[in-house]
Parts: C-alpha cells; structure tokens; sequence
C-alpha cells in the first residue's frame, strides 16, 4: 500500500452534508452572483466577526489586491517586500505603478520600517507591507510613517484572517487591509478575497470597480472589471465562518507539537513567541541554517520530499530575483540582505486542523536527526 503524501496544507472544508442544502437553495433562487442572498449574508457576517464596518467581497485575493490600488488612485512607485508570494508585486505592476523593494526584519520577516524609510521619495505614493505567515507587521511604526510623508499604507493581509494585536483586529490598520480565501489560506471559500476600508465611500467606490462601474442596470460611472464574488463562494464563507474557531484553534495545537518537539534543535530557528498577539498559527515556518545544522535547506527539503512530506520554501526566491523584475535599482541583492537570507533558510512545515500527531512526530524525528 503506498504511503500518504502528506503536504504542506490540506483545506479546511465543512461537512458537505451541510453545504448541499445551501446548494440547493441556489439551485432555486437562480440568483448566481452580482451581489446575492448568500454573498450580502456573507459580507454582513464577514463583517460582524471581524469587528469592522466595510467590506468588499471579491472573487480572489490578486484582484482585490488590484483592486485596492485602482480604489486609492495609486501611481508613481509603491515600496514594498520582495519576500512575498508573486501577487503581492504583479498588483503594482499591472495597475502601472513601479515596485520599490525594502528589506525585511530578521524575526517577523516582514517590510521593516527603518528599510522603508530610506527608500521614500517624491515619486513614493504608498507602502505596501505584507502580514507574512500572518505575523502582524510593525502597524505602529508604518503609522507614524504614513503620517510624516502623507502616504497611504494598503496592508496585504492575505495570511492574517483572524489576527489581533492586544485584541483589535488587525485588518483595522491602514487605509485597506487586502484577504485572501484561497485554498490554501486559513479561511478559504475555494477561491475568494476581499477588500477591508475605512470608509463607506471607499466600500462604494469599490464595489463599482469590481462590478463594471454599473450603479444601476443602465449607468455606468466610470472603468471596472468583473471582481464579484459568486453564491457559491459565499455560502461556503457562510459555513467556513461558523467553524473557524475551531479550525484556529487545532492549528494552534499542531503548531505547539512542533514547537515543542523541535525545540533546542541545532541550527534550526523556529518561530518566534510574539506578545499581546492572537495568532491564526496559519504557517509554521523553520529556518534552516546549514554551517550549525549539517545540511542545507534544500537538502533538508529532499530528505523530507524523499520521505513524502512535502514542504514548501515559502518565499524562494524572492520577488526581485524574477526576470521581469530583477533589474530594477531596488532589486540590489546587496540591498537585501536579510531578505536574501531568509529567502535561502526557510522551510514552511505541513499544518492543517486534522494532521495526525504521529504525523507531526515523524517529520519532527527526521528534522531533529539530520542535526549536529
């Protein structure tokens, strides 16, 4: 019998004895998209969970991303994280607006802050941080920022559904916080996004972009695209919500069985305890330092691939180093050294609500045994 290959995340999905009724009752009301029964129920509970005022559902994370920019008005150049999944970077460069590349901190492997700073011109019109492995970025500090050169921060938090700092939600930071309900996310509709603003003008002006610049059947007010969120999506939303708690909490668990069995192991940096933050425990993500360990990242990477568990060296390689835009100044290798280096140690370990433990022991046995 051949043996489960086990990735590096497996969704979340709820009892299908409880979606096909909701299947059902769209089969009836033939009303698919533009706006629905199940998408407005959604939105208003999408909204209630999360203790915010304004969102926009979207069809996926790339175009709320897209999107987001368009709403603002962004030109010139936007600073940004080369370490990132490719979306993050392809949102500028399709809206026209060049990338600007910043380092990123050695614990959060976030934008740093002080990096960004450096980079700020009069051509800068926004900064575009990254929430990576949904470990909230320096909010404070991208404040106070945003306030000295008068620069929008939009907030790509497609791994941080569910995350608060001291309780407040972090999507409340910023001028729009961007999701993401991909597959592969912590809180998935198959496919999805969407788009958190401060205000209700911006939610309107939004929901034009993402629906043709239609107000009513005959006007159209400006440029958009087809953005919206189908029922289909929504319903699952509706039915994901209701178990997300849970789910957060079983990943926490497993992400505790991996602190604490690879724990003290050589040449292996585990993620860092971060204070006053609730976490989704969306990634575990390990670093993998060959001259203390004995063997490389991607050595390791094979050894486990070998044994059939698949990692994933989330993000390798950086976004700068892509043909399209490694020759921009800011692309500078020497410019980002952290960001290089994390690039080349990191390893994300499987995580999802139902992995069994012995699971987690035996790719936690093979990490510890290949140590010094």
């Amino acid at each position: 019998m051949k043996k489960e290959q086990i990735y590096v995340t497996k969704p979340y999905l709820p009892d299908l004895d409880d979606f096909i009724p909701l299947l059902k009752d769209i089969w009836e009301r033939r009303w698919l998209t533009n706006n629905g029964f199940y998408h407005q129920q959604f939105e208003s509970q999408l909204a209630e969970y999360m203790n915010i005022s304004n969102i926009s559902l979207i069809s996926n994370g790339t175009l709320a991303l897209l999107l987001a920019l368009k709403a603002l008005d962004i030109t010139g150049n936007v600073i940004t994280t080369p370490f990132s999944f490719v979306a993050t970077t392809h949102s500028l460069y399709l809206n026209g607006i060049e990338p600007v590349f910043a380092d990123i901190d050695p614990v959060t492997y976030n934008l740093n802050p002080k990096e960004v700073e450096k980079k700020i011109n009069q051509q800068t019109k926004a900064i575009l941080p990254v929430h990576v492995f949904g470990n909230p970025c320096n909010v404070e500090e991208f404040k106070k920022l945003s306030d000295k050169y008068k620069i929008p921060v939009i907030y790509d938090a497609a791994h941080a559904f569910g995350v608060k700092i001291n309780n407040t939600p972090l999507l409340n930071f910023g001028e729009l916080s961007i999701l993401s309900f991909h597959a592969t996310k912590v809180f998935n509709t198959f496919e999805g996004g969407a788009i958190v603003c401060r205000t209700k003008e911006t939610k309107q002006k939004i929901d034009l972009l993402k629906n043709f610049g239609f107000t009513d059947e005959i006007t159209v007010v400006g440029p958009g695209i087809n953005a919206k969120m189908n029922e289909f999506q929504s319903a699952l939303g509706i039915l994901q919500l209701r178990d997300i708690n849970e789910v957060i909490r079983r990943r926490k668990e497993v992400f505790n069985n991996y602190q604490n069995l690879l724990a003290n192991t050589n040449g292996i940096t585990l993620p860092a305890a971060a204070e006053n933050i609730q976490s989704n425990y969306s990634y575990f993500p390990i670093l993998v330092d060959q001259s203390n360990y004995g063997l490389s990242r991607d050595d390791l990477y094979n050894l486990l691939k070998e044994n059939g568990y698949y990692t994933r060296r989330y993000f390798y390689p950086l976004i700068s180093h892509f043909p399209i835009y490694n020759t921009l100044p800011s692309a500078n290798r020497q410019n980002l050294p952290v960001a290089e280096r994390i690039a080349e140690q990191v390893l994300c370990l499987p995580i999802y609500p139902d992995i069994e433990e012995e699971i987690i022991r035996q790719i936690s046995d093979i990490i510890k045994n290949q140590a010094l």
